[in-house]
């Protein structure tokens, strides 16, 4: 993808065009809409063929980074999947101007990108993170592992920090272990709840130590409502143990159907 220039004297000189994302060529952005840059542009449209991309102009010699930034990115493209499918670009996307955008990015990828738009049609994606309540998972993990229980109750009795640190490591290996192995088999009830109300699933790596489960699904937008029942019903089992958020509809991050934006 050609980068934005930085040339002196120019019409234009330090300008380039901000690309979040690819969508349907009849979609229009919301009056008003801006994103990313210091001031934030106005969201425009650059068509080619069937489909377009949504973007800004913005001044390329501000560096892109800002927290602000990313909210604005992330979301621009998720306010627009709640509405339309949209093949979202990595954070950071410039090219030249908007005939750069037609010409060279647009045009070259135009089938690939008809394709990914008609299998995300009225799609979205979901996450699903579940989060162990601390003081419940390390209570199961002490009275399921005996060792474990062994190491915690010498600790206790234990004055010297110095003497105690082997075990302090030992026990702190048992712990990741076992929450490992929680989050796997909670991870895979999770899947059996989503199953048939889901089109794909995608695990994601934990974030934190005490994740239960971290799960994002492409689902249908129309399903909306059965999607978050599904996840309802986990919570007699897992209530008092884990603590669930369901986040969406979003941008398809987790699934990227089609190579060009990988690159």
């Amino acid at each position: 993808m050609p980068v934005a220039e930085r040339s002196e004297g120019s019409a234009g000189a330090h300008r380039g065009c901000y690309v979040y994302g690819v969508v349907p060529h009849d979609v229009e952005p919301v009056p008003g809409a801006t994103g990313v840059g210091d001031p934030a542009g106005q969201v425009q449209v650059v068509r080619h063929g069937e489909i377009a991309a949504l973007v800004s102009e913005i001044n390329v010699t501000r560096p892109l980074g800002r927290p602000e930034d990313l909210r604005a990115h992330q979301q621009l493209l998720d306010g627009a999947a709640a509405a339309v499918p949209v093949l979202p670009f990595r954070f950071g996307a410039v090219v030249t101007n908007a005939q750069a955008v037609a010409e060279e990015l647009l045009a070259p990828q135009h089938e690939e990108f008809v394709a990914a738009l008609e299998q995300l049609h009225g799609r979205a994606e979901y996450v699903i993170k579940g989060r162990y309540i601390e003081q419940t998972v390390l209570g199961e993990i002490l009275a399921e592992s005996p060792q474990a229980a062994r190491l915690r109750e010498s600790l206790r009795q234990i004055g010297n920090p110095d003497a105690s640190r082997t075990q302090c490591i030992q026990l702190g290996e048992l712990i990741n272990q076992a929450v490992s192995a929680k989050r796997v088999a909670d991870t895979r009830t999770l899947g059996e709840v989503l199953a048939g109300h889901v089109v794909a699933s995608r695990v994601r790596e934990p974030t934190h130590e005490m994740d239960a489960a971290y799960v994002a699904v492409l689902a249908e937008l129309a399903h909306q409502e059965e999607l978050e029942n599904a996840v309802s019903r986990l919570t007699p089992d897992w209530q008092g143990r884990i603590t669930v958020r369901l986040l969406g509809p979003m941008a398809p991050y987790d699934f990227a159907l089609t190579r060009a934006l990988e690159n």
